[in-house]
């Protein structure tokens, strides 16, 4: 990780430039972080970086277009961003980018299953380990790559793709690293049957709180969105399985091709769906059919977003 004190004096630079800039603190507990909008040097001082810094802060860019305000960017969140980019839904002059190298976030989920979070009273990483001090006295160590999201584990970009100021020395990835659809592979093992049930079943826990779609950067028309819209009425409010699943099958083809699988969508869900599996599926037809990676070049079109005649990747019917 690159050092905190750098950082802070890379944000210092910029802040009399730009409204605010938007980073990271510490949250309610010591394995949460929360968005922080540092405006003053008592900003600054509540500034953190390490392992805990897995929200993505390019959701926020959409809702203050126009203002010209700072942020600090991952290797994922800068994909957001270049996707934001490409179809002009941010202004590049209005962004100031702030880079930093991750070397990996850990997962709330995988480590809730070794541990109760409540009690956790501190913890530090390093390369391999991540120490957790219960309120009792006692330590725990857990290996770093067993508490990591699966996300991490196939990141081939840990560094920004897109900056204006570059915090720390750029990194390798973290080998080894799985192939980028395991998750996505190791599912697929299931027939059919077991497929629809496993679905049928995590779509019937949903509360439709759409928490997915509000955390996610790229998923920019909430006060529109044909889950709530009553003019015209594409979807009801009702709380069945087939409404739950229309609306996440909706959510997934929307952004198809255009999704970087930050992550921001598990995270955000209160029950655990694993929506991430559904992002990574997409993402995989999308590279197979059309050799895209969503948030890699900052001047390519999403292959859904124009129109050739014909692909080189799909055969056309012959009449």
């Amino acid at each position: 990780m690159a050092e905190l004190t750098e950082l802070r004096q890379a944000v210092a630079a910029v802040l009399p430039d730009v409204k605010y800039v938007i980073a990271w603190q510490r949250g309610h507990q010591p394995l949460r972080s929360r968005p922080l909008f540092v405006r003053s040097q008592a900003d600054l001082e509540k500034m953190i970086w390490d392992e805990t810094c897995y929200d993505n802060l390019a959701t926020y860019l959409t809702s203050h277009k126009g203002e010209k305000i700072g942020i600090v960017v991952k290797g994922c969140d800068s994909r957001s961003v270049i996707e934001l980019l490409q179809e002009k839904l941010i202004n590049r002059a209005d962004v100031v980018l702030i880079g930093v190298p991750c070397t990996g976030m850990f997962s709330l989920n995988k480590v809730r299953v070794k541990l109760d979070l409540a009690r956790v009273k501190d913890a530090c990483w390093d390369k391999e380990t991540l120490t957790v001090e219960i309120r009792d006295g006692e330590k725990q160590v857990l290996e770093r790559r067993d508490v990591a999201p699966d996300k991490c584990l196939s990141c081939a970009y840990p560094n920004p793709l897109v900056f204006d100021v570059h915090v720390g020395e750029p990194i390798e990835p973290w080998a080894p690293l799985q192939e980028p659809y395991a998750r996505v592979i190791e599912f697929e093992k299931m027939d059919m049957d077991q497929r629809f049930e496993f679905w049928r079943r995590e779509m019937n826990r949903c509360v439709r709180c759409y928490a997915c779609r509000n955390a996610c950067p790229l998923c920019v028309c909430k006060d529109h969105c044909i889950a709530e819209s009553r003019q015209p009425h594409f979807q009801s409010q009702e709380a069945d399985v087939c409404e739950k699943w229309f609306f996440q099958m909706i959510h997934s083809m929307h952004t198809a091709g255009r999704c970087t699988e930050c992550g921001a969508c598990e995270r955000a869900c209160p029950m655990d769906i694993p929506l991430l599996l559904l992002k990574k599926k997409m993402a995989q037809v999308v590279f197979e059919l059309f050799d895209y990676e969503a948030g890699i070049d900052q001047m390519a079109i999403p292959p859904l977003l124009t129109f050739q005649s014909e692909e080189e990747h799909i055969e056309e019917k012959k009449w």
